[in-house]
């Protein structure tokens, strides 16, 4: 690998000046010196570091996004959208996790001020309490009165621009299409009673039930993980069919039925949201409701460096996608 020790020898510089003119110093370097230096590093293939550059300039092509949980699929590949486009501008991006606490999210954003980055992006659902929500708000309001810029994925409830998926609209589709294949005993696996995603994806879903005639589902609250879905898929009582509001719970729902002898789809018919790329090689595949998920995180970077004096929401509608964890009843 070429390094910078090389480009300056082969151009007969120091250190310092090679790094001056690759690494986006805002030092003057004299067009002689820089001609010297940019035609050492074509001749030997040297490709800039990203991270080196962002320590000359400072922290005005840092990019933070705060995400709920790293290791959930939804949010890694929220996250590497976000990465992907921000290479293209040359924006180095800082991960953050909160690990589901709302006031962890609060104190990155504080973090993320004080170190002057050029936009925040927050990633996940906002929790009913309002007086969080509003604290966060204010931290928000705080950083954008410096310059920053913000953008949300997630519910329109911070004044910032936002990627709002059709949560409600994506659940009520699914449960039509549940429905049309002759399932009238359904149960969600519905998430936290306090999470908004959560609870917006539940209502869709029991709404449309009721819309079509059919009776109230069962709804077993619990933890948005892959735990809280194995738990309460033991709860699911004579359901013909299970919701899980997001993928993740679906795969635990699939585990305890694996473990329990109980056959997906043949005793019982599992569907999620979001479609994770991971799970689409899943035995049996799962049925779900996709979203862009890459595509949420680029659009959401390119909201924030976009210029304007109004917030925008850009709606992200859901996808049904049927595959071989439902069964049609006879």
């Amino acid at each position: 690998m070429v390094t910078l020790e090389d480009v300056a020898r082969q151009a007969g510089v120091s250190l310092a000046t090679a790094s001056r003119v690759l690494n986006g110093s805002t030092r003057q370097v004299g067009a002689g010196l820089r001609a010297k230096v940019e035609r050492a590093a074509d001749e030997l293939g040297y490709r800039a570091n990203i991270a080196a550059q962002t320590l000359a300039r400072g922290a005005s092509n840092v990019i933070g996004i705060v995400v709920h949980d790293l290791t959930d699929p939804y949010f890694a590949a929220l996250a590497d959208g976000v990465m992907r486009a921000a290479a293209g501008e040359g924006l180095l991006v800082m991960v953050g996790t909160t690990h589901r606490d709302p006031e962890q999210e609060i104190a990155y954003v504080a973090t993320l001020n004080a170190q002057r980055v050029r936009a925040v992006l927050l990633a996940g659902s906002r929790v009913d309490d309002p007086e969080v929500t509003g604290r966060l708000r204010g931290e928000l309001g705080r950083y954008l009165d410096t310059g920053g810029r913000v953008a949300c994925v997630g519910q329109d409830l911070l004044d910032v621009d936002t990627v709002a998926p059709a949560n409600r609209e994506g659940a009520a589709a699914l449960a039509r299409s549940l429905a049309g294949l002759g399932h009238t005993r359904f149960a969600v696996l519905a998430g936290p009673p306090g999470l908004m995603t959560a609870a917006d994806r539940c209502a869709g879903f029991r709404d449309a039930l009721l819309a079509e005639g059919l009776p109230e589902p069962v709804v077993i609250h619990g933890p948005f993980d892959r735990d809280g879905g194995h738990a309460a898929a033991r709860e699911t009582g004579a359901a013909t069919c299970v919701f899980a509001v997001n993928d993740v719970m679906a795969v635990g729902a699939l585990a305890s039925y694996r473990e329990r002898g109980i056959s997906v789809p043949g005793d019982v018919s599992v569907a999620g949201f979001d479609d994770i790329a991971t799970l689409r090689d899943h035995t049996p595949a799962l049925t779900t409701v996709r979203l862009p998920l890459a595509d949420m995180g680029a659009r959401a970077l390119g909201l924030a460096l976009a210029a304007r004096d109004k917030p925008v929401v850009e709606h992200v509608t859901g996808e049904v996608v049927l595959r071989e964890s439902v069964r049609a009843l006879a």
